[in-house]
This record gives structure tokens, sequence and C-alpha cells, in this order.
């Protein structure tokens, strides 16, 4: 309830939307991207987009890890099969973390700090979610598997670090939404 006392309305409403955003199209489009492609860049490239988003908007600790939460809990109400979706609340709590300790300050306002948090910070969490989901949820038993598995989602955790620098940039170029 603390957590929650700090969060404006429009921090709420970024919250709610971020995770809205990558639940629905994480239910939707990742299980048909998985069936076609057996690589899990999608669900990554989701997850990411909109934790910078929302870190970028809110830019209070504890946002990217609500989002995380909130995703989690609406893609298990829809798809009551999808425990891996654990995987990636866990990788939110550690982007928002990271982000915490790196400054608002740094990862939005200095660019080449931006560039490599956002792409960097995706990348190792987006192989942490790939290792839990490996190992506790794929059945992978064997290192190596487990590892290339990992590296399979720091890729998906890479491009969606990417175009999340991108959009946010173009959003302040923009001006279409508004930083503290």
């Amino acid at each position: 309830m603390v957590l929650l006392m700090k969060f404006t309305t429009k921090d709420l409403t970024a919250i709610a939307t971020c995770s809205a955003f990558w639940a629905i199209l994480n239910i939707i489009i990742s299980p048909i991207f998985w069936q076609l492609t057996h690589l899990p860049f999608f669900c990554d490239l989701l997850a990411f987009i909109s934790l910078i988003l929302v870190v970028w908007q809110t830019q209070k600790f504890g946002s990217a890890s609500l989002v995380g939460l909130v995703t989690t809990a609406l893609t298990l109400v829809l798809r009551p099969g999808a425990l891996h979706m654990l995987g990636f609340f866990v990788a939110s709590i550690i982007f928002d973390a990271l982000t915490r300790i790196l400054g608002y300050t740094n990862l939005i306002e200095k660019k080449i700090i931006s560039l490599i948090a956002t792409i960097g910070f995706s990348t190792i969490c987006a192989g942490i979610a790939g290792l839990i989901i490996g190992y506790f949820f794929m059945g992978f038993k064997t290192f190596i598997s487990i590892i290339v598995f990992s590296g399979l989602h720091g890729v998906g955790g890479f491009i969606g670090g990417s175009i999340g620098f991108v959009l946010i940039n173009a959003l302040k170029r923009r001006k279409i939404a508004s930083i503290k």
C-alpha cells in the first residue's frame, strides 16, 4: 500500500496502459510467433518496450515491477498455462532495480547513457528471464540448452531495448508525452 501511495493518477495510468499493451499483444501475437518460429524474440520485445516506456514516463521505483506484476496476472488469468510469465516478472523487478540504481536523470536525459542502459539492461534482464523460463518452464536440463535459450531471449531484449530507446527519443523530440 505504501508503494501505491507515491504514484499519481498519471503514473497509474501509464502502468495500466503499458501492462495492457504488453499483456494483450503477448496473449494474442506471441503464441503465433512462437508457433511459427520457436524463437522467443517477440515476447521480450513487447516486455522491454513496455518497461522502458513506463520507467521513462513515471521515473519512479516500482513502476516497472508493477507493470510486470499486472501483465503476469492478466496473462495468467487469460492463459492459465503461461507460467513462463513468472520469469518476465522477475526480469521486470531486476529492470526496475537497475534503472533505479542508474538514476532516472541519467537514464532519461543523457543520450549515450540512455542508449547503453536501455539496450544493456533489456538484454541482461531478458537473458535472466530466459534462464528462468528455460530451466523451470521449458524443462531444459543441460547447461548449454539453457544458455542458448537465455541468449535467444537476450536477443529479443536487445531488439526491445533498441526500439524502446528510439521510441522514447521520438516521443521526447516531438513533445508527444511529457516527462517530469
